[in-house]
């Protein structure tokens, strides 16, 4: 019986001859491994392989040939090796399908069948996928943020107080130390933590649509759109990715098969709305426009697509022109229900993750944010002991602050806020918080720990009965009443008066164009080494710079178009 072998053609199969005699060559190598399987994995690019090979003894002269292959194939062929090989592959599984199936018989329709037959219709498939999208971020908006006041509670009421309680204990009570553990660490980082119960939300739903097979029916039906761009539909699934976060998004592109597919779809996942910038979202939402947060959150989730669109577009028309357009193979898997365990496992593998960027990531800001605060450059104040406005923040800030005015948001508090941002979007939310409402800290008699304990769990027990009344809100039924929707606590007053100043009175326009500006600016410096590592540091800065350029425009269009037309 021969042995079983699959035809790449001429001049795959040339390189790999070629490789196969330079292996059998190399006897401590041929000794472990078959020549044609080692050939044709070499040229096919098998991830660790090579370095492997590479603790062999005579293993120089099988990599050099192999890089010099390699390099032939692209110029030759114009694609790359491990393309042909797995497109012979699939050519050979097709075959052998043909050879064994009974074309004579009708094959019965399965579940999975019935069910794509709707979801990947051409003229429902995308209403379907956005009123998915509706859905989940309903749930993260509005049924998740109605624990966000119940954990910012916590937060700032018994955490603080045994803090400040701790520090009077050792002596350090009304100290720069208190005012570092309390004003600093906690106030900046418990900012953030209260909307973890988001967080969870938005992970658990990605999780429920990822296990039960209907994220590859999305990129089937965003494949049309994505032509549109020259892209592939498979494309869509990093930028989906992005939707949690921008750097595992940017490390997925390496699935795309083509260079010119890699470096495109990697510019435009920074355009998708990470989880980091929905805090900022949902917070400015609940401020303005507290009775139709969910539809503004949803809003810059749709302009993220819409801008990756466009920027697509014109990038295929000038610097990434399409030059050989293949076409898409996506695997479907079928409908499955997803499994507790499945869901909990992405879900807190994906928050454990986060807290723990966010925990590095924060602590090392908010220390830089609260030193900078505490530095006096002007007024009679000392160290730890002067006001926000007299501070070194307030100066950097303002520094740069009159070229966000047109936005409508260019004072220091906004616009230190986003400084911070450009290091991760995780401490926009901890910057506002010490910069908004630092003043309030000592006008606010601290409760006993004791009644701040049991203020916990009674609004606990609020914020669960809240939830339960959001969720007909999903399908339009609204059960709760516009003052249970209304921020209140002192962060939020503080932000509504900030942008109202800011603004000359349009503090709601103004805050639409923050929200904006948030959306298109460079998402953290994680995503930027990301992308340097993936597509090197030219497009690296081109995507700094042009996210950052077209942020500006586009919030100041918001800003000023708004007043022009009297919104």
């Amino acid at each position: 019986m021969s042995a079983f072998r699959i035809d790449y053609g001429t001049e795959v199969e040339a390189a790999i001859a070629r490789l196969e005699s330079v292996i059998q060559g190399s006897p401590e190598i041929a000794e472990h491994f078959d020549a044609r399987w080692l050939a044709v994995s070499l040229i096919d690019e098998d991830p660790g392989l090579a370095e492997q090979i590479g603790q062999l003894s005579g293993s120089g002269p099988v990599l050099r040939a192999r890089d010099e292959l390699l390099t032939g194939l692209r110029s030759t062929m114009g694609t790359s090796a491990d393309t042909a090989i797995a497109g012979a592959r699939y050519q050979m599984a097709n075959d052998i399908v043909v050879a064994v199936t009974d074309t004579t018989q009708v094959r019965e329709r399965t579940r999975t069948d019935r069910i794509d037959a709707v979801v990947t219709n051409r003229f429902l498939g995308i209403p379907i996928f956005f009123a998915a999208m509706w859905v989940v971020f309903k749930i993260t908006t509005d049924v998740a943020g109605a624990f966000l006041n119940w954990v910012d509670g916590a937060v700032s009421g018994p955490i603080s107080h045994l803090a400040r309680s701790l520090m009077d204990a050792v002596g350090l009570g009304s100290t720069w130390i208190e005012s570092l553990v309390v004003d600093g660490i906690i106030a900046g980082v418990g900012a953030v933590l209260v909307f973890v119960p988001v967080l969870l939300s938005l992970y658990i739903a990605l999780a429920f649509l990822e296990d039960s097979g209907y994220m590859a029916r999305a990129a089937f039906v965003m494949d049309r759109s994505m032509r549109a761009v020259g892209l592939q539909g498979k494309s869509f699934l990093p930028m989906m990715v992005g939707f949690g976060c921008s750097v595992p998004a940017v490390y997925a592109t390496r699935t795309l098969e083509n260079e010119r597919d890699r470096v495109l779809t990697t510019l435009l996942v920074p355009f998708m709305s990470c989880a980091a910038r929905l805090p900022v979202y949902v917070i400015m939402a609940s401020v303005f426009f507290p009775r139709y947060a969910g539809l503004a959150v949803f809003g810059m989730y749709l302009l993220g697509i819409a801008v990756a669109m466009v920027i697509g577009f014109v990038l295929r028309r000038s610097l990434l022109p399409e030059t050989n357009p293949m076409p898409g193979i996506m695997e479907m898997p079928p409908y499955r229900l997803p499994t507790f365990r499945s869901i909990w496992f992405h879900t807190w593998t994906r928050t454990r993750a986060f807290l723990r960027g966010a925990g590095s990531i924060i602590f090392a800001t908010m220390i830089v944010v609260w030193l900078l605060m505490a530095i006096p450059v002007g007024g009679s104040g000392g160290f730890a002991d002067t006001d926000v406005d007299d501070s070194a923040f307030a100066a950097t800030a303002g520094f740069v602050a009159p070229v966000l005015e047109p936005a409508g948001f260019g004072s220091w508090e906004a616009t230190g806020a986003l400084l911070s941002g450009f290091v991760a979007k995780e401490v926009v939310i901890g910057t506002m918080a010490q910069v908004y409402g630092v003043e309030e800290v000592d006008e606010v008699e601290d409760p006993s720990t004791l009644t701040s304990v049991g203020l916990v769990f009674t609004g606990l027990g609020t914020a669960a009965v809240d939830a339960v009344k959001a969720v007909p809100g999903i399908v339009g039924i609204d059960l709760t009443d516009a003052e249970d929707n209304e921020a209140s606590s002192s962060l939020s007053a503080s932000i509504r008066t900030g942008f109202e100043e800011s603004s000359g009175g349009h503090g709601a326009l103004a805050a639409v164009a923050f929200m904006v500006f948030i959306l298109l600016y460079t998402p953290c410096m994680a995503t930027v080494a990301a992308i340097r590592h993936e597509i090197g540091t030219r497009w690296m800065w081109f995507s700094v710079v042009v996210q950052t350029a077209l942020a500006w425009v586009m919030a100041v269009a918001v800003f000023q178009g708004g007043k022009l037309f009297g919104l």
